[in-house]
């Protein structure tokens, strides 16, 4: 594609800190690179995503306040993380993990590993402990 040919469709995510880098052959047919704020269908695919996201936390957050589940499904959804990621990470088996998203087992927890989970999740192990549910925001 030429440099005056790369997509400029709009403001990728809202707010214009997202950049994509695409290489493009400038007017003397060299390879060069031209930044772009997005291609209307990739936009609006990436909208879409998010809100999906979105989805997802907010009922994970409503299933925490009822009681069905512990703070840790909250986070795993809040931090894009799946069940077998968040195993690895943990160094723990996907059984142990899902044992530790029910609340009765969460409360039983040690520390370390309340502590394990937080660095995880990249908050304080304290919010943890306590279920804070801290409020979800898609990335910058």
């Amino acid at each position: 594609m030429k440099k005056e040919e790369v997509p400029q469709d709009g403001d990728n995510l809202h707010h214009g800190t997202f950049k994509q880098l695409f290489y493009a052959v400038d007017n003397s047919g060299d390879y060069t690179t031209a930044p772009s704020v997005g291609w209307e269908p990739e936009n609006v695919a990436l909208d879409q995503a998010w809100e999906e996201v979105e989805r997802r936390v907010a009922e994970t957050r409503v299933k925490v306040e009822a009681g069905e589940a512990s703070p840790i499904a909250y986070y795993m959804e809040r931090t894009l993380l799946d069940l077998p990621l968040l195993a690895v990470k943990a160094g723990k088996f996907q059984w142990q993990v899902k044992r530790h998203m029910k609340p009765e087992v969460f409360k039983k927890l040690g520390g370390s590993t309340i502590a394990r989970y937080a660095e995880i999740f990249g908050i304080a192990a304290e919010v943890l402990q306590k279920g804070e549910l801290l409020p979800f925001q898609r990335p910058q």
